[in-house]
């Protein structure tokens, strides 16, 4: 299984995966992913998925790909939010649970009470999670510190006073005397998880943080709001609003969100997006998920990850995840 911890080092490797231009980061599917090819006979059946919300036009997009090329499997997609992948999985009520966090301790241990053994989780994409401000607010970027201090009671960050206006980071005149208006997820949700572990130092939100049921709804909120600033994943982004540089500590590099830092692992709020599947050791996936993995996995799959915003995998990671459930 692929761990937040191994993200830098795997990160790395997706390197391969890229074309990026100096100007604009455009991004290419690696030429060493296999093109899907339909298998003869065909697969049917349904895939039902349940969990990110984050992950809701990607699994959308795989569905769509994968029933053109076998019209006899229906997708259903539900995204309420990670936490709620693996209890699907558990209960029978899902197949595949899409995830934008690694599984916690005590889902796979929920998950081992009733099989015997773990989860597998498959990294099919690499998110940025974007701090997001208005399209017309000045602000050119944050430390991550400094985030805590809009969105945290606790300040493990280590700034010393609560951030509340935006004169508090520099900005002057009408747009300093601004009150920060706080977006973000339910805690239902992987993002409000990753966000409370990475940007809030594991303290606790603030009350006063409007509590989101999706990651467009987070983006929107903010779009609306001229004072406002929100987390969501880079593929949600719109015209409407801005993804600002940020820094791991205060005074440190502002790192923009470009595909670049995040295959480098300079974007501090850098993850795989992740598809967690019920696989038994030493047996095999049946043939519809078999193929809906590879689906993923090959040319076709990661071109669907570049067209919702998110950044593809190379050759080396989908190898390696293939070969976690078995497949060559």
């Amino acid at each position: 299984m692929f761990t937040g911890a191994s993200l830098r080092f795997v990160a790395l490797l997706g390197l391969a995966a890229t074309t990026l231009s100096a100007a604009d980061a455009a991004l290419t599917v690696d030429k060493n992913l296999p093109e899907y090819v339909a298998v003869d006979g065909g697969v049917s059946g349904s895939i039902v998925s349940i969990g990110s919300d984050t992950m809701n036009n990607m699994m959308a997009l795989w569905g769509e790909g994968f029933s053109k090329i076998y019209p006899n499997v229906t997708i259903e997609i539900e995204g309420k939010g990670s936490s709620t992948a693996i209890p699907a999985l558990v209960e029978g009520r899902s197949v595949v649970g899409p995830m934008s966090r690694k599984a916690k301790s005590k889902e796979i241990d929920a998950f081992k009470e009733k099989f015997g053994y773990a989860p597998v989780q498959l990294p099919t994409s690499i998110d940025m999670l974007a701090v997001y401000v208005n399209k017309d607010n000045p602000i050119k970027g944050l430390s991550l510190p400094q985030v805590d201090a809009m969105f945290s009671s606790t300040r493990k960050g280590g700034e010393a006073a609560d951030i509340t206006s935006w004169g508090q980071v520099g900005l002057t005149g009408a747009w300093g005397q601004g009150t920060v208006g706080l977006y973000g997820r339910n805690s239902a949700s992987g993002t409000y998880g990753y966000f409370k572990k990475h940007a809030l130092f594991k303290g606790d939100y603030k009350n006063s943080v409007k509590e989101q049921p999706g990651s467009s709804a987070v983006v929107q909120g903010v779009a609306t709001d001229r004072f406002g600033v929100g987390y969501s994943g880079i593929g949600y982004k719109t015209a409407d609003v801005r993804a600002i540089a940020l820094s791991r500590k205060a005074g440190g590099e502002l790192i923009t969100a470009e595909p670049a830092n995040a295959y480098s692992g300079k974007y501090p709020l850098s993850r795989f997006l992740l598809l967690t599947v019920n696989l038994k050791p030493g047996t095999s996936l049946d043939p519809l998920r078999r193929e809906f993995v590879k689906y993923i996995f090959s040319q076709q799959g990661q071109q669907d990850v570049i067209k919702d915003g998110y950044l593809p995998v190379s050759a080396v990671v989908a190898t390696k995840a293939l070969a976690s459930v078995g497949i060559k």
